[in-house]
């Protein structure tokens, strides 16, 4: 019996033992034409057992350079596509780097810093603070998801303090919403970001506009 750890290595595991001991009888076809024509016949077989590589447009393509790599470029037939340089097969890709990701509590997560920045815009002070508040409140809430023990609400003032660059304050004697309401039985409760926000109420030329809206939606 023979082991696989007492053979040769596959090169694409993909293909199997098989297609990598046939390309290697084919190396060994001393007649160069029917070698040429043993080749397209076994890049044939390489597709029936890849068809996902069909859904390339130039499968056919990459066929050929596997029957090339497989065979450690030793073999020479009138292959229809350039045979890949063997040198850059070697070649290590590049290092892409890992991601730069300089937010301090990063527990929050990056949307947290998004809506700070639009709270920072918002120009209405009453809205402002309300949007303010919003955000305090869901900051303790991925607190509490990252950290299960309960947390003091001058931490979330002071984190949203920092993280706003002192642009969001909120009063100190302010009161967020409760642990026990933000972390359920059932775990995070999926509150709107924006619940608290309070929004303006139409003037009367906009409650005439809304009014002839709905007049005409059900005419």
């Amino acid at each position: 019996m023979e082991y696989n750890t007492s053979r040769s290595n596959l090169v694409i595991p993909e293909y199997g033992r098989v297609i990598q001991e046939m390309i290697s009888k084919l190396i060994q076809i001393e007649d160069r034409l029917q070698r040429t024509m043993a080749a397209h016949y076994l890049v044939g077989v390489m597709a029936q057992l890849n068809p996902h590589l069909k859904e390339s447009e130039d499968y056919l393509h990459k066929l050929w350079d596997h029957l090339h790599i497989i065979s450690d470029f030793k073999l020479d037939v009138d292959s229809p596509y350039p045979v890949p340089e063997k040198s850059s097969m070697q070649l290590k890709p590049k290092h892409i780097g890992y991601a730069k990701n300089e937010q301090r509590h990063g527990h929050y997560g990056s949307i947290i810093l998004k809506m700070i920045r639009e709270g920072i815009q918002i120009s209405d002070p009453e809205e402002k603070e309300a949007f303010a508040l919003a955000i305090a409140n869901q900051m303790k809430r991925l607190y509490l998801t990252y950290n299960k023990d309960s947390v003091n609400d001058a931490v979330i003032l002071n984190d949203l303090h920092e993280l706003s660059g002192g642009k969001l304050q909120l009063p100190e004697n302010i009161k967020l919403q409760a642990s026990a309401d933000l972390i359920g039985k059932g775990g995070p409760q999926s509150h709107s970001l924006l619940t608290g926000i309070k929004k303006k109420k139409p003037n009367k030329k906009q409650q005439q506009q809304q009014h002839l809206i709905q007049r005409k939606k059900y005419k």
